[in-house]
């Protein structure tokens, strides 16, 4: 509808001209200033799915992520979509699956185990644990926490700053490669922030040594939650097909980490992938087979909740979230 600029300027003067509109009462109450419990709870066929928060994961300018890709497409991909082009927001969106039979958590968030390197990305991460007894999930509920990968936003949650266990009665699951890779010290070489991963991963990893279980990939870690490799992000990086009678949704853990420039231009690198090129591969291979296939998707980095489907656009892919409204999966 087209409303004439006259008309909205003569309706504005009028208003402010009229005797009998009654002055606002002034704000008494404080402003709050903090964000609400974040949690989505939704159908898996015959499982309850619950998507859980650790918060906003904020990388600052977008450029020093992407490396490799020109800074003025990046910021006309971040225009066009009406987001800030000088800073790039992730969120952290942890997936817990009750199959009816076991309580299952995929990846941890960031915690607090590893003090100050723990707000490495700042101060609004650590936030699962909280928002999942909002949720009315108790941690020693957890049977199984599922680790997409062993990354700080992904793992280090497991245990707490004193180094005791966060889900004292879950099993641990991890890629082998993974496990090898990031809690070997040899590996403290390359970026600055590998000394941390690698120490992080290693206290978090090895105080569940006694209950870890290796990922095999195409192999089920529990019935209805089968692995599927996704290598590139991390040598062992998986992502995870969650089935319930005719529904499935796949976990894709960090396989793209924004909804816009990974989708829009999935070839680009990212600079916290251990392979940048083998990761591009494998997200490409993978978005085309879900924008093919019109499977649902749950991704830990996009905006949340991060529940929703990829559709094939000119060389890349649109992201269309599932309303959090809509009981499509049940």
């Amino acid at each position: 509808m087209d409303i004439p600029r006259r008309t909205l300027l003569g309706a504005g003067a009028a208003l402010a001209s009229a005797p009998f509109l009654p002055r606002l009462a002034e704000a008494a109450a404080p402003f709050r200033n903090e964000l609400p419990p974040a949690w989505h709870r939704f159908r898996i066929g015959e499982f309850e799915a619950t998507i859980v928060s650790d918060g906003r994961l904020p990388l600052g300018e977008p450029a020093p992520a992407f490396p490799a890709s020109p800074p003025q497409e990046i910021a006309a991909l971040m225009r066009a979509n009406f987001l800030p082009v000088n800073a790039a927001n992730l969120e952290q969106n942890a997936l817990i699956v009750n199959t009816g039979r076991q309580l299952v958590l995929f990846d941890t968030g960031m915690g607090d185990s590893m003090g100050p390197a723990s707000q490495m990305f700042g101060p609004t991460t650590g936030r699962l644990l909280r928002n999942m007894r909002a949720a009315g999930i108790e941690p020693s509920q957890i049977d199984m926490v599922i680790l997409t990968h062993a990354h700080c936003d992904h793992c280090w949650a497991l245990v707490d700053a004193q180094g005791n266990r966060n889900f004292p009665n879950a099993q641990v699951a991890v890629t082998e490669a993974d496990l090898r890779f990031w809690t070997d010290p040899a590996n403290k070489r390359g970026p600055e922030f590998m000394t941390a991963f690698i120490d992080g991963a290693t206290k978090n990893l090895n105080a569940y040594r006694d209950r870890l279980v290796m990922v095999r990939d195409g192999a089920e870690v529990v019935p209805g939650i089968q692995a599927i490799a996704a290598p590139g992000h991390t040598v062992g990086h998986t992502i995870y097909a969650v089935t319930s009678g005719n529904r499935t949704v796949v976990n894709t853990g960090d396989l793209a980490h924004h909804q816009v420039l990974l989708l829009r231009r999935p070839l680009w690198e990212f600079s916290f992938d251990t392979d940048p090129k083998q990761s591009a591969q494998t997200r490409a291979r993978a978005l085309e087979r879900f924008a093919t296939d019109r499977t649902a998707i749950l991704s830990y980095h996009f905006s949340w909740p991060g529940l929703g489907h990829v559709a094939k656009e000119q060389e890349g892919y649109a992201w269309i979230p599932t309303p959090m409204d809509v009981t499509a999966l049940e």
